[in-house]
């Protein structure tokens, strides 16, 4: 019993290292890390856009080879000259444990399945008009998408949202009063129109949540 609980503090502390690494990486705490995430991610991204994902897995691993058995032999013949017995360069690593546990994969599966009902209930409700302004919403949004995707594929998509996911909090941190002010305007604005729409229904209409 101890041990499942700490196997589930474990997993829990886990996911909240791994959830502060990445804020750290996206609001830039340490320039060097996040300009390497994001120079990275970037760089797979457009080799995507032009090579099969195929050719994108083999040449990384091709090159992260290259590094790893470049720096192997360099140890192994820096250890030779100097007669040292220093061991394998790699061998913390190598013995870290990296299993990934079974309350681990329950804890992602519960959370999955969170947000796989939550999903299930709102496209039902979007797609049944629960709502019917916030059915519209959606076919705006779905509207838009048309176009989106007429412009860009998938792969583009993905390399905007990779700038944009590193390069707004940058932008948020410097011009946090102006962005404040102008979300605030666009929200209420878009409450107003909202509003005004919703009042020009029928009154029949208006009654859209199922009772």
């Amino acid at each position: 019993m101890a041990d499942s609980s700490l196997s589930s503090n474990n997993s829990s502390s886990s996911l909240r290292d791994l959830t502060h690494t990445a804020s750290q990486l996206v609001h830039w705490r340490e320039p060097k890390k996040s300009a390497a995430a994001f120079g990275l991610s970037l760089l797979v991204l457009l080799s995507l856009a032009t090579l099969s994902v195929i050719s994108v897995v083999s040449y990384l691993l091709l090159a992260c080879l290259c590094v790893t058995i470049t720096f192997r032999v360099y140890k192994s013949v820096i250890q030779a000259v100097q007669k040292s017995d220093e061991g394998h360069p790699f061998r913390s690593l190598l013995e870290r444990d990296i299993s990934v546990s079974s309350e681990s994969v329950r804890q992602l599966a519960d959370q999955f399945l969170i947000h796989l009902n939550w999903f299930s209930n709102q496209t039902r409700r979007l797609l049944l008009v629960e709502d019917l302004v916030d059915s519209l919403k959606l076919a705006a949004v779905t509207w838009v998408m048309t176009y989106v995707g007429a412009v860009f594929n998938g792969v583009t998509i993905l390399i905007l949202a990779d700038i944009i996911f590193f390069t707004t909090p940058l932008i948020y941190q410097k011009k946090k009063a102006q962005i404040d002010r102008h979300v605030e305007a666009v929200r209420l604005k878009l409450e107003e129109t909202l509003q005004s729409l919703q009042d020009k229904l029928p009154g029949a209409v208006k009654k859209t949540k199922v009772e």
